[in-house]
C-alpha cells in the first residue's frame, strides 16, 4: 500500500491504537503554561478510581475533546486537566469486601494502616483502568498532568483549605443530628441522602395525661422511636389543646413524663393536631426540641439498635424488631389506636439503599451561608453562565435554602481531619502541620480525630488544586478559571456548587465561565439504564463489539438478576456490531440536544458508522484521481486569484462546492461557540454526504478523466480543468477533514496523513489549523443556480422513480421555463443537469401538450417533462400505479384511525404519536404523486 492510497475498508481496529500511540508518543496534548496563546482550560469531571468508562463517562468526555480538539486546532492554549477521584465510601467498601473474601478479616481485624496499605495496592493495581479506556475513546487530556484527590498536591491543597476555613470560623465541630447509615456505617450529607416514598403504616398512639383519665393521641410512622420521645407539641393556635399547653404526660412504657409544647412547625391538620418530638432521631423534632427546650435523647447507636436510656426490654433490638414489640406491647396496655396503611417519606443511603437512621452524633460541618452567597451572584449576574438555563433555577433552589454541610465521614479511606484532641486540657489543635504537642497547654498527650473528610470536600477544591494552589503558581495563572465545566445535571449540588463557593473564597473567582449540563443518555426506549433492566451499554462494546456470549459473562461478573439477563438477552439477541470510536462519538454529537435525554439508538449508531464508511470511500475516491496532483501550486493560484479570475476559471460545480463549503464552516464554528454539539455534527453529516458526495463528487468526475473521449475542449484545456477540479476535490476534502477532526479525530488523521498538501503545514492534523470562512469564495448568485439545476435533476430523477425507470437507462426530458436569463443559465450548464439525472434535456419557451409523459412543476415558472412512450408498458403501469393508490389508501385509513382514536393519542408516549402523525404526511403526499402520475397517462 502506497503512502497516498487507502485499503477498500476501513478497519478502526487497526487505525485507532496506531494513532493514539503516536499523539500520546509525540505530546501533541500537552500544554505549556508559558505559551503565548489564549489559554483555553476544562478540568475532567475526576472519575472515581473504582470506576470503568460508562455512556455518561463516554458523552461527558467526548464533548470535552470535542472543545478541546477545536480550541487547540484555533491556535489557543488549550489544556484538558485528568485526574480521578479517590470515591472514599466506594472504595473502601470494595476494598473490604476483597480482605473479607481472600482473608476472611474484617479492616478493624488488620488494623488502620495496614487496611490503608492494601487501598493504596489495589490503586496501583486497578486505578489506571478507567484513564486507559479513556484514552480508547481518543480522548486527548494532558496525561502527563494527570492528578488523584489524594495525591500530595492534593492533600495540602485540602488540609491548607480546612485550616483556613477554621480559622476563619466557617468550620466547626457540633453535636448535630446527622444522616448515618447503618450499612456504610458513617454520616452522610443531605444530598447523600435518597428522599423515597414507600408503603407503610401511620399508627395512633395514646399518652395518658399526668393527674388525668384523659389521653392524647399523637400520630407516627415510627412507633420505635416513642421510647426516645422528650415531648408532645401542637399548635399554638390550636383551640383543642391550648389548655393542655404546659401540662405533661406519661411517657407509655416508661417511667418518663414528658410535656406538651407548643410549636408552629405542627400541623394541625395531621391526623389528631398532635405530634410526638423525638429530638434525638428527628431533624424537624430536632429543631423543635431545640426552640421548646427539649433534652435530646439517643435510643437507636450507630448499629441500629435499641440503647438506653430506652427500657431494658427493647435494648439490643433492631430498629424493626423494637417496632414489632413496642406496637404489640401498646396493644397489650390498650394505648393502641387506628393503624391504617400510609405512604411513607423515607431516606435512604444514596450508596447502600439501606434507610438512613436521624442520630445525634459529634460531626465536623461547614457553615455555608457566608459561602454561597457569592456562589449566587455570580451565576446571577452572568459571570458563570449555565447551559441550559433551566438549571439556574435548580441551583438557586438549593443554594438560598442551604444547610451546614457535614463533611466527616467515619471511614479510613480519605483525608483524615487535621484536628487533634489533647487528653489534658480537651482542646482541639488545628494545624497545616502534624503537631507535637496541644497548642493550648503544650502537652504531648494529643490523638488525631479518627474521621475522614466527606470526598466531595477534596473534589470542591479540584479546578484550583490541580493547578498548584495553595501555591500562586504558572498553572494556577494560565489555566484558571476554566473556560467551561462539563458535567451531568445530577451532581449540581454535589459538586458544581460547591466548587463555586470554594473557588470564589480561596482564589477570588469563578472556577469556570460556563457549566454546560450533558443530558442523560437512555436507551432506545427512552428508559434509565440500569443493571436491574439489563440495558446498560458499555461504551467500549460499541467500539470493539462484544458477542451476546460476552454480555453475558459481564452480566454474570457484574451480579445481573435473572430478569434483567433475560431483557439483555431481548434487546441484544445479536450482540454489538464494532463501530470504532469515532463512530460513538460522532453519534453522540450528533444526538445532544440540550435539555433533552438522549436515546441511544443502535441504529442510529449503524447509520454515523455508515458515514464514517462515506467518508473513507469519498477519501479513497479523491486519492485515486490525485495521484500526480501538485497541491502547493493549486494553492498558490487559489490564493492569488480575484473573484472574477475564480468565476472564469472554475466549474459552477467546483464555485458553488467552495461556496458551501464556507457556509458550513461558519456554521460548525458557531455551533460550537454556543455549544450546540448536535447542529455542528448534522451540519458536517449533511453536507458530507448530501452536497459533497452525493453532488460534488459525481459532477466532478467527468473532469477527472485524463481526456474525455468526444470533448470539444482542447486537450491542453481538458488537462487544466481536471487539475482544478482535483485541488478543488482536495481543497474540500482536506478542509471536511480538520472540520470533523474535533468530532472523529481517528479517521480523519488516517486520511489527512494521505492526502497531497503544501508544504509547511503542521506534521499531524491533531495539531493543524481548524478552517476559518473565506467570505472571497462565499458566491451566492453560484449557490442560486446550481439549487435550480438540482431542483430540475431532482425531479426528473423522481419521475423516473415514480414509473419505475431504472436509474441507468437513459431518458429525455424537457424543460419549459418563459424566463430568458434562467433559460440562459440552464442553457450553460445543462451537462449539470444531465450528468446528474442520466437525461438527455431540451430547454424550450414553451410547447404542445405532450401525451403520456411525466411532469413535474418547479416554483412557478419550470415545467419538467419525461415522454413515457416507448419506455414502459403503460397499461401495465396504469394497473401498478392503482394498486399502490390502493395500498396507500389503507395505510392512510389505518393510521387515521389510530390518530382518531383519543385513548391512543393520550396514553402513547408523544414521540410515537408524532412519528404517526409523520407517517400519515408522508402516505398523502404519496397518494397524490401516484394519483398524479395515474393522470398522466390517460
Amino acid at each position: 500500500m502506497s503512502d497516498t492510497s487507502l485499503p477498500k475498508q476501513y478497519d478502526p481496529s487497526e487505525v485507532e491504537p496506531r494513532w493514539l500511540q503516536i499523539w500520546l508518543s509525540r505530546g501533541y496534548f500537552h500544554a505549556d503554561a508559558a505559551a503565548p496563546s489564549v489559554p483555553y482550560a476544562i478540568t475532567l469531571p475526576p472519575p472515581n478510581v473504582t470506576g470503568s468508562l460508562h455512556m455518561g463517562h463516554a458523552l461527558g468526555s467526548t464533548i470535552q475533546d470535542t472543545l478541546l480538539r477545536w480550541k487547540r486546532m484555533s491556535s489557543y492554549n488549550a489544556m484538558w486537566m485528568p485526574g480521578k477521584d479517590h470515591a472514599g465510601i466506594a472504595t473502601q467498601m470494595l476494598v473490604e469486601r476483597d480482605l473479607q473474601r481472600r482473608e476472611g478479616k474484617s479492616r478493624h481485624d488488620v488494623g488502620r494502616q495496614a487496611f490503608l496499605d492494601r487501598v493504596w495496592q489495589w490503586k496501583e493495581r486497578y486505578g489506571d483502568r478507567i484513564s486507559e479506556q479513556m484514552k480508547l475513546m481518543g480522548f486527548s487530556l494532558d496525561w502527563d498532568r494527570e492528578r488523584f484527590t489524594m495525591d500530595e498536591g492534593a492533600s495540602r491543597a485540602v488540609r491548607e483549605a480546612f485550616v483556613r476555613l477554621y480559622e476563619e470560623g466557617l468550620i466547626y465541630r457540633a453535636h448535630r443530628l446527622i444522616n448515618w447509615c447503618t450499612d456504610c456505617f458513617t454520616a452522610v450529607s443531605d444530598l447523600e441522602v435518597n428522599n423515597v416514598e414507600e408503603a407503610g403504616y401511620l399508627w395512633e398512639l395514646h399518652y395518658p395525661l399526668v393527674d388525668s383519665d384523659q389521653h392524647i393521641v399523637v400520630a407516627t410512622t415510627r412507633p420505635e422511636t416513642m421510647l426516645g420521645d422528650t415531648g408532645v407539641a401542637v399548635h399554638p393556635d390550636d383551640e383543642r389543646y391550648a389548655h393542655l399547653v404546659g401540662k405533661k404526660v406519661r411517657l407509655p412504657l416508661t417511667d418518663r413524663e414528658i410535656p406538651i409544647v407548643a410549636d408552629l412547625f405542627v400541623d394541625p391538620e395531621f391526623g389528631s393536631g398532635a405530634v410526638k418530638v423525638t429530638p434525638g432521631h428527628d431533624l424537624n423534632d430536632f429543631e423543635c426540641g431545640q426552640r421548646c427546650g427539649l433534652p435530646a435523647l439517643s435510643v437507636i447507636d450507630l448499629r441500629g439498635v435499641i440503647i438506653d436510656p430506652a427500657p431494658e426490654t427493647y435494648r439490643g433490638m433492631t430498629v424493626t424488631e423494637a417496632r414489632e414489640a413496642v406496637v404489640a406491647d401498646l396493644e397489650k396496655q390498650r394505648l393502641l389506636g387506628e393503624v391504617v396503611k400510609y405512604t411513607v417519606p423515607r431516606g435512604r443511603c444514596d450508596r447502600s439503599n439501606t434507610v438512613i437512621e436521624p442520630l445525634l452524633s459529634d460531626q465536623w460541618f461547614v457553615k455555608t451561608e457566608p459561602l454561597a452567597a457569592p456562589a449566587i451572584a455570580a451565576v446571577k449576574d452572568g459571570t458563570t453562565r449555565f447551559i441550559p438555563e433551566l438549571w439556574i433555577k435548580t441551583y438557586m433552589h438549593w443554594m438560598t435554602d442551604i444547610k451546614d454541610w457535614c463533611i466527616s465521614r467515619q471511614l479510613w479511606w480519605g483525608h483524615r481531619i487535621p484536628a487533634w484532641y489533647c487528653d489534658q486540657c480537651n482542646a482541639i489543635t488545628v494545624a497545616r502541620d502534624d503537631p507535637q504537642a496541644c497548642h493550648s497547654c503544650g502537652s504531648d498527650q494529643i490523638r488525631q480525630d479518627e474521621d475522614v473528610l466527606d470526598t466531595w470536600f477534596s473534589s470542591a477544591l479540584w479546578p484550583f488544586s490541580t493547578l498548584g494552589w495553595p501555591d500562586q503558581s504558572a498553572d494556577l495563572a494560565t489555566f484558571y478559571p476554566n473556560a467551561v465545566m462539563i458535567t451531568a445535571p445530577d451532581i449540581i449540588f454535589f459538586w458544581v456548587a460547591r466548587m463555586m463557593m470554594m473557588g470564589l473564597h480561596f482564589v477570588g473567582k469563578v472556577p469556570f465561565r460556563v457549566v454546560y449540563f450533558t443530558p442523560i443518555v437512555n436507551d432506545e426506549n427512552g428508559e434509565k439504564m440500569s443493571k436491574v433492566k439489563g440495558n446498560v451499554i458499555d461504551p467500549l462494546e460499541l467500539v470493539h463489539g462484544a458477542t451476546l456470549e460476552q454480555l453475558l459473562q459481564r452480566a454474570d461478573e457484574t451480579g445481573l438478576t435473572k430478569a434483567a439477563k433475560k431483557n439483555l438477552k431481548k434487546l441484544f439477541a445479536k450482540g454489538i456490531p464494532a463501530s470504532g470510536a469515532d463512530a460513538v462519538r460522532f453519534s453522540l454529537l450528533a444526538m445532544t440536544l440540550p435539555g433533552r435525554n438522549i436515546r441511544l439508538s443502535m441504529e442510529r449508531i449503524e447509520g454515523y458508522r455508515n458515514f464514517i464508511n462515506k467518508l473513507w470511500n469519498a477519501s479513497r475516491f479523491a486519492l485515486m484521481n490525485m495521484g500526480d496532483f501538485d497541491a502547493r501550486r493549486f494553492a498558490e493560484i487559489l490564493a492569488d486569484w480575484s473573484p472574477d479570475q475564480v468565476r472564469t476559471e472554475l466549474t459552477l460545480a467546483d464555485r458553488w462546492i467552495l461556496s458551501r463549503l464556507q457556509r458550513v464552516t461558519h456554521a460548525v464554528d458557531q455551533a460550537l461557540d454556543s455549544f450546540r454539539f448536535s447542529d455542528a455534527a448534522n451540519a458536517l453529516y449533511h453536507f458530507v454526504w448530501h452536497e459533497f458526495c452525493d453532488w460534488y463528487i459525481e459532477l466532478s468526475k467527468p473532469n477527472l478523466q485524463r481526456q474525455t473521449s468526444g470533448s470539444q475542449a482542447p486537450r491542453h484545456m481538458q488537462g487544466r480543468r481536471r487539475f482544478y477540479t482535483q485541488g478543488v476535490l482536495g481543497t474540500v476534502l482536506e478542509t471536511v477533514l480538520r472540520l470533523l477532526h474535533p468530532m472523529i479525530p481517528f479517521v480523519t488523521e488516517e486520511i489527512w496523513q494521505r492526502l497531497p498538501k503544501p508544504s509547511g503545514l503542521p506534521a499531524a492534523l491533531a495539531v493543524t489549523f481548524y478552517p476559518q470562512k473565506k467570505v472571497e469564495l462565499v458566491d451566492e448568485a453560484t449557490e442560486s443556480d446550481m439549487a435550480l439545476l438540482q431542483e430540475v435533476a431532482v425531479a426528473i430523477r423522481n419521475l423516473r422513480a415514480t414509473y419505475g425507470l431504472p436509474p441507468t437507462q437513459p431518458v429525455d426530458a424537457e424543460m419549459r421555463l418563459v424566463d430568458s436569463g434562467k433559460r440562459s443559465m440552464f442553457e450553460s450548464h445543462r451537462a449539470v443537469v444531465e450528468h446528474a439525472a442520466r437525461a438527455t434535456l431540451v430547454i424550450t419557451e414553451s410547447g404542445d401538450h405532450i401525451p403520456r409523459s411525466a411532469k413535474s412543476i418547479i416554483g412557478s415558472d419550470i415545467e419538467v417533462i419525461v415522454p413515457l412512450a416507448g419506455l414502459i408498458d403503460v397499461d401495465a403501469e396504469r394497473t401498478r400505479i392503482a394498486k399502490e393508490i390502493a395500498k396507500t389508501d389503507k395505510e392512510i385509513a389505518f393510521i387515521s384511525k389510530k390518530l382518531d382514536n383519543e385513548k391512543f393519542v393520550a396514553r402513547a408516549p408523544a414521540d410515537v404519536v408524532e412519528k404517526e402523525r409523520a407517517r400519515l404526511t408522508d402516505e398523502e403526499t404519496r397518494k397524490a404523486r401516484l394519483t398524479e402520475a395515474l393522470e398522466a397517462l390517460k
